[in-house]
């Protein structure tokens, strides 16, 4: 009778250790599986980013020749186009981010004063090409954050965070500009 219950006892025990051992499994699998997201998504935007980015010179050598009292903008938007490929610090990449849209709103709304560049069939273009990857940026953003949000929360929730702190997963910082990247952009000449 005693060997029949260390039987069921090690029979118990066994299936515990199974069933602990095929969940920190699943867990560990769910939590790469969601960092993989985050850094496809990333990607994702950063490819937007660039696509964006080679789009500045045109914009800027089509527009030049209109708007020449606007010169100050169009130095500041080529210098922040140099500044957002040079940068790999995700929130700095965000800071500038902003700025660079803010610049091009700023291009496009002075361009109305300019019906002789309205009038241009390449800024038409690029104009409308920029404003689609703005949306496309804004999208993607929403996503990685998205992303970067369902991450956190997993690896700071029990029993998630167990495993995380056991394989040294970290927070992940979302898409926005910290208040001290802002400050930190000028774009002086």
């Amino acid at each position: 009778m005693a060997g029949v219950v260390e039987i069921i006892f090690i029979t118990i025990l066994a299936l515990i250790l199974i069933i602990l051992f095929v969940t920190i499994i699943i867990i560990y699998n769910n939590l790469i599986r969601l960092r993989n997201n985050i850094d496809k998504s990333w990607a994702n935007v950063d490819v937007l980013l660039k696509q964006r980015s080679n789009e500045i010179p045109n914009l800027i050598n089509t527009v030049k020749g209109y708007m020449k009292h606007e010169k100050q903008t169009l130095q500041s938007l080529t210098k922040a186009r140099s500044m957002i490929l040079e940068t790999e610090k995700l929130s700095r990449k965000a800071a500038v981010d902003n700025l660079i849209t803010d610049l091009l709103k700023t291009v496009f709304a002075v361009a109305e004063d300019y019906p002789d560049l309205k009038a241009v069939e390449n800024f038409l273009k690029l104009q409308q090409r920029i404003t689609g990857l703005e949306n496309e940026l804004a999208d993607r953003r929403e996503f990685y954050n998205d992303s970067v949000t369902i991450y956190n929360i997993r690896i700071e929730s029990i029993p998630d965070l167990i495993v995380a702190k056991m394989i040294h997963l970290k927070s992940v910082d979302l898409f926005k500009a910290t208040a001290e990247d802002k400050k930190y952009i000028q774009v002086n000449f």
